[in-house]
């Protein structure tokens, strides 16, 4: 994990959770699906981009998502060991759509959008946001466009995904708990042993963090979580209070990385994240429905395993929804690893051609 910045800014961070927290708890109470991340989101993006000084440090965020992969691990029961060959083709599906994300997304941003080669190039591929900045950046594109761009991308996936899913054949919106013990049990619930064994998971982030396994801070932990309880060990879950913790954490720091954009900026980066969602949403669609009819796997499922949104976002939606959490995890740290390995390669053979007018044009107004 990483170290402690040298300074916390203390009066944007708790700006930044007194604003997700109220504006979670809002969307708690009018129930939002997803309220606490949502509404942390809207509170704290409203905020920053009003000149509000809002932040949330890195280690926060990354102790939460270790809470997140813990969750993550808890939905792994031993009944999925009998699906995992069910998994086949929807990862086979998940190839061609990262494929086809990526073109459709490459074609609007240089075609519509009218980015530079390297800027459109990283903010295409649907995934692995820290990677595509900084790979980006060193290649001499626009990094600050491209974090916007995905940062955006993220933000009207999450407000969008979890209202469609009312209307999805398959999906019982009336069966979810919108209680706060629908996230999980009470703190005085969960026995001794079982936060021991919990707490033991989030040493596995160091670990993977030091062997630079992508999204370590989340896939670590998941996979200590998902070990023991495929083992039997515990069927212990972190309480509900902790995961909304988490939920309003994450959702602020998205809302804060646009603090310091000038307004000007912003909307002319929404513009194009709003066509480039929509796109990059319509791919995954067609792809999730041709993966239903040839296997039969669940369509809100494999929607939201092929949504171009963040790992950590992603899986608290599937969990907010109750919808099969492994399964949708799992696509996603696929997506994210073959992204970050195959992304640079791909980028070799297409600069010849993207190389030649690279760092010329700015996106259109």
């Amino acid at each position: 994990m990483t170290g402690a910045p040298r300074s916390v800014d203390w009066r944007g961070l708790v700006t930044a959770l007194g604003l997700g927290t109220a504006g979670g708890y809002l969307c708690f109470l009018l129930h939002v699906p997803l309220a606490f991340m949502i509404g942390a989101m809207i509170a704290t993006s409203a905020a920053a981009i009003a000149g509000v000084r809002v932040g949330v440090p890195k280690p926060l965020r990354t102790v939460m998502v270790v809470v997140l992969g813990i969750m993550l691990g808890s939905s792994f029961t031993p009944d999925l060991l009998d699906r995992l060959g069910d998994w086949v083709v929807s990862l086979a599906g998940l190839a061609v759509y990262i494929v086809a994300a990526a073109a459709a997304g490459l074609w609007y941003l240089r075609r519509v959008a009218r980015f530079d080669g390297v800027t459109a190039y990283f903010t295409a591929m649907p995934g692995g946001f820290n990677e595509m900045v900084l790979m980006g950046g060193a290649m001499g594109g626009d990094d600050r466009m491209i974090a916007l761009g995905h940062s955006l991308r993220i933000m009207l996936v999450v407000l969008t995904v979890p209202f469609a899913f009312q209307a999805l054949p398959g999906y019982d919106a009336a069966a979810r708990d919108w209680s706060l013990g629908g996230l999980g049990p009470a703190l005085t619930e969960l026995p001794a042993r079982d936060w021991l064994l919990l707490a033991a998971c989030g040493l596995a982030a160091p670990v993977a963090h030091r062997l630079r396994i992508p999204a370590g801070q989340l896939v670590g932990p998941m996979m200590l979580s998902a070990a023991i309880h495929l083992a039997g060990l515990t069927a212990g879950k972190p309480p509900g209070l902790l995961v909304a913790a988490a939920q309003v954490v994450v959702g602020a720091a998205i809302g804060s990385r646009f603090a310091g954009e000038s307004p000007a900026r912003l909307w002319r980066a929404a513009k194009v994240a709003v066509g480039l969602t929509a796109l990059l949403l319509a791919v995954t669609v067609v792809t999730a429905v041709a993966v239903h009819l040839l296997t039969g796997l669940s369509l809100p499922a494999l929607i939201l395993a092929y949504a171009p949104g963040g790992l950590a976002e992603m899986s608290l939606v599937a969990l907010s929804l109750q919808v099969d959490a492994p399964f949708v995890a799992t696509h996603h740290i696929v997506r994210i690893v073959a992204i970050i390995i195959l992304a640079p390669v791909a980028w070799r053979l297409w600069r010849g051609r993207a190389g030649r007018d690279a760092g010329t044009t700015e996106p259109a107004d």
